[in-house]
């Protein structure tokens, strides 16, 4: 986790350490305590994101403070990948933070397991009315709302259309089918002599995209794999297929991927696109340039779309929170005040609040004005997306991306890792 000396990450860092030692001598938690040695209600808030989230977060959070001043926040963020790891120790632990970023894929795991906090008791502080109904509900389990969306972010291929474009390659015009982005990348790489993206076969979020496109999802209705072992034989012999060509991202490259765009084979200058989500995309610019860019996902071979708007993540509370009320109050602050808003832009993808939302986007500029006008042009042509994905998924991630690791260092074939894949996940989702 990056640690800035005298920064709210610090304190929050050094916060947590106490913390942990405290329950492991004698049972305490952080989200029990009362106050500060100020008198003020003390708040822990974390969240996954980049350095340029952390900045705008961290600004937001002193507009609260002052408008709060009985309230202290005290913050933390690191990448996703070591971020849903240590929530996950800190939940198992009963420490929870008191104020939480959470994935789609989160919510039911936490919820039915005791560590969120029922939000729809806070109805009075954390007001819900300018959300979209269907949103919203991507938040509740069993008829509780455990959590609420802070944006609407989609899938997207990003790319760097300066250097993209000193190849002669045409740029990306508008949809293309899977076939069309291979070719495509194929181009590409051989105009570069390098790859031309990151492999896309180690990401479930891809495989959902190329999987809805054939009419397929994830999970069923009630919680079963929606997909059998042909399906992933398939996709990681499309995807093997382009590696071993080299269009692709090689092993040794994918395998450094931890949810960060630092490490990402476009991030460190080693290829020209990414499959991303759109808000962390935001994160590439630093590092390649303002040449960054969006370009819709590639559809199935018949034109249906598989990607979709889903919630870009979510703000919960820790149901071992002593200061439930205020953490509803900063969640109600993060969505629903204009200046929060302006601050924030789409560095977590575009408002939840309808109205903010609409009252923002003329002041939106530089990557952030990239987000809103690539989610305009994708507005009416999405399917809808899909219920919350069950508990068990957020090991399955993990279990998917290491699976297609033993194909990338050809150790298993696909048939092989698909197959292994299938049983470990029915296995998963019986627990």
């Amino acid at each position: 986790m990056p640690v800035v000396p005298g920064s709210r990450t610090t304190r929050s860092w050094l916060t947590a350490a106490v913390l942990v030692l405290c329950a492991a001598l004698t049972g305490c938690s952080g989200s029990a305590e009362t106050s500060g040695s100020s008198g003020k209600v003390v708040l822990r808030y974390t969240w996954w994101g980049n350095p340029d989230r952390a900045a705008r977060t961290e600004q937001a959070i002193e507009l609260f403070e002052k408008e709060h001043p009985d309230i202290e926040v005290q913050t933390s963020f690191s990448g996703y990948d070591s971020y849903k790891q240590k929530l996950a120790t800190q939940a198992a632990g009963g420490d929870a933070p008191d104020v939480m970023q959470l994935d789609y894929r989160m919510i039911e795991q936490y919820a039915s397991g005791g560590v969120l906090y029922d939000l729809g008791r806070q109805k009075s502080v954390l007001r819900t009315d300018e959300i979209d109904a269907g949103l919203l509900a991507t938040g509740a389990v069993d008829g509780k709302q455990y959590a609420v969306p802070q944006g609407r972010g989609t899938e997207a291929v990003v790319y760097d259309a300066k250097t993209w474009r000193a190849t002669g390659v045409p740029l990306p015009s508008g949809d293309w089918t899977w076939s069309e982005w291979a070719d495509t990348m194929r181009t590409l790489a051989q105009k570069t002599g390098r790859p031309a993206a990151t492999d896309p076969g180690q990401s479930e979020d891809a495989f959902e995209v190329w999987l809805r496109g054939q009419g397929k999802s994830l999970y069923t209705e009630d919680g079963k794999l929606g997909f059998t072992a042909d399906d992933l034989t398939r996709w990681w012999t499309f995807t093997d297929e382009l590696r071993r060509e080299g269009t692709v991202s090689p092993a040794e490259q994918t395998t450094q991927l931890d949810g960060t765009v630092e490490n990402t084979p476009l991030g460190r200058g080693k290829a020209i696109a990414d499959i991303n989500w759109d808000a962390p995309a935001s994160g590439f610019v630093p590092l390649v340039g303002e040449g960054v860019t969006l370009a819709p996902m590639p559809s199935g071979e018949d034109g249906t779309p598989g990607q979709y708007f889903k919630p870009s993540m979510f703000m919960g509370v820790s149901a071992d929170s002593g200061h439930p009320e205020e953490g509803a109050l900063l969640i109600d602050f993060m969505l629903n005040d204009p200046g929060a808003a302006k601050i924030l832009g789409a560095t977590r993808s575009i408002p939840v609040n309808e109205t903010l939302r609409e009252e923002t986007a003329g002041s939106l500029t530089d990557f952030d004005r990239t987000i809103h006008d690539f989610q305009t042009t994708l507005e009416g042509e999405l399917n809808d997306p899909p219920q919350a994905p069950p508990s068990g998924d957020s090991a399955l991630q993990t279990t998917f991306q290491r699976d297609y690791d033993q194909v990338s260092y050809e150790r298993m074939s696909p048939r092989e890792a698909a197959e292994n894949y299938i049983t470990e996940a029915k296995a998963e989702l019986r627990s």
